[in-house]
């Protein structure tokens, strides 16, 4: 077995208590003593901060690297140009599914940089065909909340006044920060790559500020509430993204990608299961892989439930039959015992930010 990779926050995140557990092959914060309720809590209601360095950075640079990421990559980067970033997929050729959910970051004209998630940095780049893996060489926080860009502007300014769905170099204490207004939970924010040897001075400073450690339990909870997937989950092998519900990440008028043959027979026939939420009475949530039935029929499965602290009740996420639309009555079979639930439109609480 691999030995796991570690922030270079690590240390910083064991001193505060934080239960640290392997995740996509890297040692990561799940929580911290004051509890995944209190972190989620802060972040719909406050600001905090989320080391997510355990994300891959891959930098495609050169006069060809726009074409590069057009061929590999569903979405058209020609919607959009340098000092964006744009969510996209990258499919498997055979036969359309979702081997990773990226962010790319246009920093410069001829520089992107490329975020796959945690264990999918080699495929990406075997995708591209070209490109670096920098991720050793910085850490990423994500600064999430409504204060999130008050409390920040006191650590970082120029941070702060990234906007939503920009990404800029910006200066910092004598050092760059690579900074998109992007995040993960559904509120506002940005998200700041700072070179891993001044990560442990921006983190203290952010703390400093107000802003609360959060962990990976939390950013879950928080990203099921804003109906975002979750690779390995609502995406993944066997997923596509005309399943998720994401077929506007597919440009089908940019010219060819990987997957573009596979994906367009779906299309062409429909999907044979589509995402949808449910929600359910009490705290006692759904959990991956129980049944969703209608009328004594499987029609489906729960891809991701948990408890919703904003709601009060169970939430889930659930690949089902496209007849089963928002609206209808189910049952999920919790350990053989039917559940009551309800089909309803996602997100499950309104977006500010992603």
């Amino acid at each position: 077995m691999a030995e796991l990779k570690r922030s270079p926050l690590d240390a910083a995140h064991r001193a505060l208590g934080a239960k640290v557990v392997p995740f996509g092959g890297w040692d990561m914060p799940l929580g911290y003593p004051a509890g995944t309720l209190r972190e989620h809590r802060a972040c719909r209601e406050g600001a905090v901060a989320f080391d997510v360095s355990h994300l891959g950075t891959v930098r495609v640079e050169g006069p060809d690297a726009f074409d590069r990421l057009q061929r590999a990559f569903t979405n058209d980067l020609g919607k959009i140009g340098p000092g964006r970033t744009q969510y996209t997929h990258l499919l498997e050729p055979a036969d359309g599914t979702v081997l990773d959910d990226i962010i790319v970051w246009w920093v410069g004209e001829e520089r992107f940089d490329v975020m796959p998630n945690a264990s999918n940095t080699a495929r990406v780049l075997e995708a591209i065909g070209t490109g670096r893996d920098v991720t050793p060489e910085r850490a990423v926080l994500a600064v999430q909340g409504p204060a999130a860009r008050e409390r920040l502007a006191a650590v970082a300014p120029a941070a702060a006044a990234v906007k939503r769905r920009a990404v800029e170099a910006v200066p910092w204490n004598g050092a760059e920060l690579i900074v998109a207004g992007t995040g993960y939970t559904g509120e506002d924010g940005v998200e700041c790559a700072v070179p891993a040897e001044r990560a442990l001075e921006l983190w203290a400073a952010l703390l400093d500020a107000g802003i609360e450690p959060a962990g990976l339990g939390a950013r879950d909870t928080l990203r099921l509430e804003a109906g975002l997937p979750l690779h390995g989950h609502e995406l993944g092998a066997g997923i596509t993204p005309l399943q998720a519900g994401l077929g506007w990440v597919v440009a089908w008028g940019k010219g060819d990608f990987r997957g573009r043959e596979a994906l367009a027979v779906e299309r062409a026939a429909g999907p044979a299961r589509v995402l949808r939420g449910l929600t359910v009475e009490g705290r006692q949530p759904p959990r991956e892989g129980y049944e969703v039935l209608m009328e004594g029929r499987t029609v489906g499965a729960v891809t991701s439930g948990n408890f919703s602290p904003v709601l009060g009740h169970g939430i889930a996420l659930a690949l089902v039959e496209p007849a089963v639309t928002v609206g209808f009555e189910v049952q999920i079979d919790v350990r053989g015992k039917p559940v009551d639930a309800s089909v309803v439109a996602l997100p499950f609480i309104p977006k500010k930010g992603i």
